[in-house]
């Protein structure tokens, strides 16, 4: 009775089957990783982000380019402070306010943001402290540069002299001198009446619309290959039926194929 599954017809089904299903399983535990991956990153992210400030800092140099791995550590330079700006629109705990950002020339040559903390309400030079002078050590917890797109930040179009919308060697290249590093330092210690601003997690490792949408292409693949064996099983059964119906006479026998031309 299941000579039918050696068929011409029957073959293609069956390899069609052996290919597919594992294709679909091989595809749902692929983004099953993505999503586990996701989760990782949110986690050792967040972990990062939440580090003690006292923790050991690492020489700034030694933890870029920044990545997920390095983003929220707490990194050290040595220099001198200058020219000082400010970063409005910039929401902590709720309220809205504005960074105070200095720029640290160091040891090396080249300069790097460092956000010395918030203050509430709208950005003004006056209310800004001034930042220590001469040669200072400086610790703060290392991010990656913003971009116009993310969430909550300003592009900067249209400010003010001394205020910048994006913390980026791409938006201060214009307006400091010299090389910059390719991110920043946020103090994680209050100074001079200013708030610590907490590290932020990277862009893409937290678990936003795409970690959940691999989670549901996961279930889509594992759903496919469910419906491939089940659709499987039904041509089988029909097939099984039909010949046990043929052989009880209660359908009539196919004739093969040319018998009607020959008659």
């Amino acid at each position: 009775m299941h000579r039918f599954l050696l068929t011409p017809r029957w073959w293609g089904i069956n390899v069609f089957v052996a290919l597919g299903v594992p294709f679909c399983l091989f595809m749902g535990s692929w983004q099953l990783g993505r999503f586990e991956h996701r989760v990782d990153s949110h986690r050792e992210a967040t972990a990062n982000a939440e580090r003690p400030a006292d923790r050991t800092a690492t020489p700034l140099d030694s933890l870029l380019p920044v990545d997920r791995n390095t983003s929220g550590r707490l990194a050290s330079a040595s220099g001198e402070y200058g020219e000082q700006l400010l970063v409005p629109e910039r929401t902590l705990d709720g309220k809205a306010g504005f960074y105070v950002l200095t720029m640290l020339k160091t040891d090396s040559g080249k300069a790097v943001p460092v956000v010395r903390g918030w203050l509430p309400g709208t950005a003004d030079a006056a209310r800004a402290p001034a930042a220590p002078t001469g040669r200072v050590e400086v610790t703060g917890a290392l991010q990656a540069s913003e971009n116009a797109g993310t969430k909550g930040v300003h592009a900067g179009g249209g400010l003010p002299a001394g205020q910048l919308g994006v913390i980026a060697a791409a938006s201060l290249v214009n307006i400091v001198p010299g090389e910059l590093y390719d991110a920043w330092l946020t103090v994680q210690t209050a100074a001079d009446g200013l708030t610590p601003v907490p590290a932020q997690a990277p862009a893409n490792t937290g678990l936003d619309l795409k970690a959940f949408q691999n989670l549901g292409y996961t279930g889509e693949w594992f759903v496919f290959a469910a419906f491939v064996l089940f659709m499987w099983f039904r041509l089988y059964r029909r097939e099984v039926e039909t010949l046990r119906d043929t052989e009880a006479g209660l359908l009539p026998e196919t004739e093969p194929a040319g018998s009607a031309a020959r008659a």
